[in-house]
């Protein structure tokens, strides 16, 4: 798991950010939720739109694993639906690059001279669940990992939270909490059973901005043969600016192969 510390950062260092206005969570009450479904609560959460086209988040990222623990920044470009381009730095400098697509997963480090380029089996593997383009990015802004309107789930009340379970004793299980206020997600927990691996991303809270809910950090907690997990602050948004998306793999550098 070490020497893919720096494109874990790469990957989910894009999760939140800091805004003006913060949004007001309520508490949640038995009465106040005795009545709701797991339909009424997949739609009132799919209420809050993802309305733009591009965004520009400037970030730092903790990252911890059983040999080491290190603090970075990252400049990140979404084209929504479309590119995720990341760029680490370490003390102002440069020090990876990432780019995403809906068919590529692609990086290089410049310390060890490395790149990969290939398709979501690295994501897949060292995340602990299935993923794909559309995944990684609403779990990167605050969204369900998975289309909650393709499922069947049961409706529960879990410490102050409303909670969606997976109906069905199956290979993976599957957990989603939010909170009432506009049914923002404030966890999702995804196990691989058979497998022995599982992912736990938590939403502190919400911030809105430009009529955009957006996470103020998020935390994210892998579970494999080791244990890998990764804290992330935004220092800075901006949605639907004109943005340039460069990328190359500079010469001589060496393939990293995945086993």
């Amino acid at each position: 798991m070490k020497k893919h510390f720096t494109f874990l950062l790469l990957v989910f260092v894009l999760a939140s950010c800091k805004t003006k206005k913060t949004v007001v969570e309520q508490t949640v009450t038995k009465e106040a939720v005795v009545d709701n479904m797991a339909k009424e609560i997949i739609e009132k959460h799919y209420e809050n739109k993802e309305d733009f086209q591009t965004v520009f988040i400037r970030a730092t990222a903790d990252y911890e694993d059983p040999k080491q623990t290190i603090s970075i920044g990252a400049d990140i470009r979404i084209k929504k639906d479309e590119i995720i381009w990341i760029n680490l730095k370490f003390f102002g400098i440069p020090m990876a690059k990432a780019l995403i697509t809906p068919t590529r997963v692609s990086y290089y480090e410049k310390a060890n001279g490395t790149y990969f380029d290939g398709n979501y089996s690295i994501l897949t593997k060292m995340l602990g669940t299935d993923l794909d383009f559309k995944k990684v990015q609403n779990l990167l802004l605050g969204r369900p990992i998975d289309d909650l309107t393709k499922e069947v789930f049961i409706a529960e009340i879990a410490t102050n939270l409303v909670q969606l379970k997976s109906k069905k004793q199956a290979e993976i299980e599957k957990l989603f909490r939010f909170e009432t206020g506009n049914y923002l997600l404030k966890e999702q927990f995804i196990n691989q059973i058979s497998k022995n691996r599982n992912v736990l991303v938590t939403y502190p809270s919400f911030t809105k901005q430009d009529n955009i809910f957006m996470p103020t950090g998020v935390s994210i907690i892998a579970n494999q043969q080791n244990q890998v997990k990764i804290n992330v602050a935004y220092k800075k948004i901006t949605f639907n600016e004109s943005l340039s998306y460069p990328y190359s793999i500079p010469d001589g550098y060496s393939l990293i192969k995945i086993d």
